[in-house]
């Protein structure tokens, strides 16, 4: 047997499956992120569906002319039940029929522009869905990313810990230490282990629920990204001009307004306009060419009680009316709601600055205390449990800065949204250099 041939087959399985183990890299980037959760959100898939059947119907206006078209085909048994005489025509029987009828009225373009507003707020929607994901997704991430920097803290205080451990013993078996330094020690040692224990637990959670909400495989990824911050220097007045039209609920409370509008307009015409009904009657009896007919039939409807005030038909237009003043008010109220939220926005940004600079300062000087309590430890003046409380206090000090600095990321991540353009973009615009 020739090996070459024998070979061939596991080759192709190999080449089969060579891609899979590469479709998902070891690291993942914000970007490869955010395009795997809008390629497998469920609920942006629904979403697709209505925007693909509404863009359909718009392709296909042309539908609101097209006629009514029906055909008919019938098989009788005609004799007699209580007589033994047979009239003319009995016996079976069959027909054909074909009834076509077109009705027109004024408010036919009104329904086109209504199905076209429609597919024009299904692609709204889809954006502000894909928006809001996307925006979604980049907390999660920088989320996890600022959660791997804390785990680090936490193994790096269990290192310290373990370290100073290992010293406390050696100073303990000289005679340098007491026995009660040395279980402060190995307390603080199992502290720092546990607290590292739960960490990587909790980050392993956040993690595997980050990659189900990917559509990803639980696999060991690292997340190729830092939360870096640019400090905003934004006026909110300016904000709330510029960007405040183009704000997702604002244009869709606008784009309902306009719906309801020609929706009123298409009720209007098509209730209190006059109706043309153009209809067209063949029918064939059994076959016979001689016996077929045909029909045709324009009938002009003009509506009355409509025009009565208080009628059914009347009080239906007036609801109609007051759903637009409605829509008036709730898009009055959405306003006013977003330019309370990028003015606070705006100035939590400007004080959280300030609170970023304080726990750079705080970290400074608990790094600095820390290394000059080891010192002391060193030389016999200082006990271990001064050591840990000094060492305690830097890695709280470490972890407000990190805290800081994801809360002051996801606020940009939350006026980016406000004010509808991407936070590249904001901070490109309104980012102030670092001095």
């Amino acid at each position: 047997m020739n090996l070459k041939l024998l070979f061939l087959p596991f080759l192709a399985i190999l080449i089969g499956i060579f891609p899979l183990f590469n479709a998902y890299s070891a690291e993942l980037s914000l970007e490869d992120a955010v395009t795997f959760a809008l390629e497998n959100s469920l609920s942006l898939k629904k979403t697709e569906i209505d925007l693909a059947a509404s863009g359909y119907s718009v392709r296909n206006l042309w539908s609101e002319l097209f006629p009514s078209i029906n055909a008919s085909a019938s098989a009788r048994f005609t004799n007699s039940l209580f007589s033994n005489i047979n009239p003319q025509g009995a016996g079976p029987g069959f027909g054909l029929g074909l009834n076509i009828n077109l009705g027109l009225n004024a408010g036919i373009p009104y329904a086109m522009k209504s199905i076209k507003l429609l597919h024009q707020g299904n692609v709204l929607d889809y954006e502000d869905a894909k928006n809001q994901l996307s925006i979604r997704i980049t907390k999660m991430f920088y989320s996890l990313v600022a959660e791997k920097n804390n785990l680090s803290l936490f193994d790096e205080v269990f290192n310290l810990a373990q370290r100073q451990f290992t010293r406390s013993e050696t100073m303990f078996r000289n005679g340098l230490v007491g026995e009660l330094s040395l279980t402060q020690s190995r307390l603080a040692l199992e502290n720092a282990r546990y607290n590292l224990g739960m960490a990587k637990i909790s980050y392993e959670n956040n993690m595997a629920d980050f990659l189900a909400m990917l559509g990803m495989p639980l696999q060991d990824i690292t997340l190729s990204g830092e939360v870096t911050i640019v400090r905003i220097e934004a006026d909110s007045n300016a904000l709330i001009e510029n960007y405040l039209p183009i704000r997702p609920d604002i244009v869709s409370i606008k784009h309902q307004i306009e719906k309801l509008t020609v929706s009123n307009m298409q009720s209007i015409l098509e209730s209190r306009a006059p109706s043309l009904s153009l209809s067209m009657d063949w029918s064939a009896n059994n076959f016979d060419p001689y016996s077929d007919s045909i029909s045709a039939t324009a009938r002009l409807s003009i509506p009355i009680d409509v025009w009565i005030p208080g009628t059914k038909r009347s009080q239906s237009l007036s609801k109609s009316r007051d759903s637009i003043e409605k829509a008036k008010l709730d898009l009055e109220s959405a306003e006013n709601s977003a330019k309370t939220q990028i003015r606070s926005l705006t100035a939590l940004l400007r004080n959280s600055w300030e609170s970023i600079i304080i726990a750079k300062m705080s970290l400074e000087a608990a790094q600095r205390n820390y290394q000059l309590t080891e010192q002391g430890f060193s030389n016999g003046a200082i006990e271990a449990l001064t050591l840990e409380d000094a060492r305690n206090n830097m890695m709280n000090a470490r972890q407000r800065l990190l805290q800081s600095e994801l809360q002051y990321f996801n606020m940009i991540l939350d006026l980016s949204s406000a004010i509808n353009i991407n936070w590249k973009n904001l901070i490109q615009i309104y980012g102030v250099p670092s001095e």
